[in-house]
């Protein structure tokens, strides 16, 4: 796999910046509030190539707003190429997905709200992904990490609906990830950040 580039200079002395080589980004969290309430804010640089598969947040509003380079935003059934200064807006139950299909490092930066679990689920997806126990598509490599990802759909099923693929189609989830979950469960998986076994 090849090396992830360094994000831009943007991203230096504010935070600690999350890696995923699986999805090929970094990410700062920035947790905020307005008058409209609480809200966190993602600070993403995405490397060419790199991206997130369709989900859900049934939920959540999100704004993505690219600040360097150039990004494409899925809304609903819809890619729209977006470059500095443009957004995309996702309501909550809107099916989406991003992906920086150019040869420069897009930094986009995400406002959600409300925040809900999003950091927890992030941090702990580059977890595993940092485990080196999924392919470059985000399936597991092993039962280990089968189980590892079941218990993270279930402890976040609430929050987000990862959607085919990586994942299962819908009905297919209902059926196998709560039994799934509670084995990996028993196996000592946990949603944290936790290194699964191999």
């Amino acid at each position: 796999m090849a090396r992830l580039e360094q994000p831009t200079a943007a991203a230096e002395g504010q935070g600690e910046l999350v890696v995923d080589p699986v999805l090929r980004q970094h990410y700062r969290f920035e947790p905020l509030s307005d008058d409209d309430g609480d809200f966190l804010r993602i600070h993403t640089w995405v490397q060419p190539g790199g991206g997130v598969t369709p989900h859900v947040h049934p939920t959540m509003d999100e704004r993505f707003t690219v600040h360097e380079g150039e990004a494409e935003f899925l809304s609903g059934r819809r890619w729209t190429a977006a470059g500095p200064g443009e957004s995309a807006h996702v309501p909550p139950g809107t099916r989406h997905s991003y992906r920086n299909r150019s040869n420069e490092v897009a930094y986009v930066v995400c406002d959600a709200r409300p925040p809900e679990t999003l950091q927890d689920f992030l941090e702990d997806a580059a977890t595993l992904n940092r485990a080196g126990v999924l392919t470059r598509h985000a399936l597991p490599k092993t039962p280990g990490a089968v189980l590892q990802a079941m218990v993270l759909a279930q402890h976040y099923g609430d929050m987000v609906e990862l959607h085919f693929p990586p994942m299962p189609p819908r009905p297919l989830q209902r059926l196998i990830v709560p039994p799934l979950a509670r084995l990996g469960a028993r196996r000592g998986y946990t949603a944290g950040p936790v290194t699964p076994r191999r």
